[in-house]
């Protein structure tokens, strides 16, 4: 590694991990406004509407808006193979500020199923080794495979969320769009970036910032209905986080030319960090499940209601209250 490679990550790994903390702070404030508004279809455009003014959306506001510039300052030093996996860690401060905000202790389980996904990330990236930083994406037809794929994974998304008669499927669905088109915007965005360093106005030049700047508001507002319509922020947010960066990493493979350790003992490492971080997700929806399923303690048991947590909804298997608030 040379000196000029170890400053680049010297600055790419903090300013990701930071980002990655306001991110999941950002995510449990606006979790909590949407539960604090009336509740509105699966893709309510409306939203937007009954959330401005709301101190705790404005505060998630805030911290989205930060660690959207933390990522961009980590994406112009490291490459994508490195910063999008980090965003991974947003989902423990996450679970730990939900808990805060509900009022109740942070559940063992779904702690636990947290840094399952967390370590599975740390060894995956250890194997790994991602190297290169592509500062362009390829053009013409080498676009196509893997954005043919990343179409069709979200209008399925889309589809589900609001077609589906199933909660816990409209919520799934809603996680993939947003987990996508999260990951496709943080791809565009280290393009971004990278032509911020040769010019305040080069940006302006291209495509790429205008394409951000429609796709990622869209991610946006599909990740406030993912929370309104979810029981609990981590399963969902889990679903997200861990598309976001798969995405970004196709992304850095198949447009950017980036590089990561493909030797087959390399390559068994990193799916057996893909199956840790699997297997995480699924102990956090399983426990949101058996959580939401649970009957509401009466009055004289409110004690225990708040240490399990908060009471139920239509309960499935990525924490959804069909109609609660």
């Amino acid at each position: 590694m040379t000196a000029a490679t170890g400053v680049s990550l010297f600055v790419a790994v903090p300013a990701a991990v930071l980002g990655a903390v306001c991110m999941g702070l950002a995510s449990a404030a606006q979790a909590r406004a949407t539960k604090e508004v009336e509740a509105g279809g699966p893709l309510d455009l409306t939203l937007f509407r009954r959330l401005v003014g709301r101190p705790l959306w404005l505060i998630g506001i805030a911290g989205t808006v930060l660690g959207l510039v933390l990522q961009l300052v980590a994406l112009a030093y490291g490459p994508l193979l490195l910063v999008q996996p980090l965003l991974v860690t947003s989902l423990m401060f996450a679970g730990f500020a939900s808990a805060r905000l509900e009022r109740r202790r942070p559940d063992r389980m779904m702690t636990f199923g947290a840094l399952l996904c967390v370590a599975g990330l740390a060894g995956l990236l250890v194997v790994a080794r991602p190297s290169g930083n592509g500062a362009t994406l390829v053009t013409g037809a080498a676009l196509l495979p893997l954005g043919f794929v990343l179409a069709v994974l979200t209008l399925l998304g889309l589809g589900f969320g609001a077609f589906s008669r199933s909660a816990s499927l409209r919520v799934l669905g809603l996680a993939v769009a947003t987990g996508v088109l999260y990951g496709l915007t943080a791809g565009l965005m280290k393009v971004v970036a990278n032509q911020f360093r040769i010019g305040a106005g080069e940006p302006f030049r291209h495509w790429t910032l205008y394409l951000v700047c429609v796709i990622g508001p869209i991610g946006f507002l599909l990740s406030q209905n993912t929370f309104q319509q979810g029981r609990f922020l981590t399963p969902a947010l889990a679903v997200i986080t861990a598309l976001d960066p798969l995405v970004g990493v196709a992304i850095g493979l198949s447009w950017m030319g980036e590089s990561a350790n493909g030797t087959p003992l390399a390559l068994f490492g990193e799916a057996l960090g893909g199956l840790v971080i699997v297997i995480g997700i699924v102990m956090l929806s399983t426990r949101a499940s058996h959580l939401s399923a649970e009957p509401v303690a009466g009055s004289g048991e409110a004690a225990e209601s708040e240490h399990r947590g908060p009471g139920p909804g239509s309960g499935d298997g990525y924490g959804l209250a069909g109609s609660s608030c």
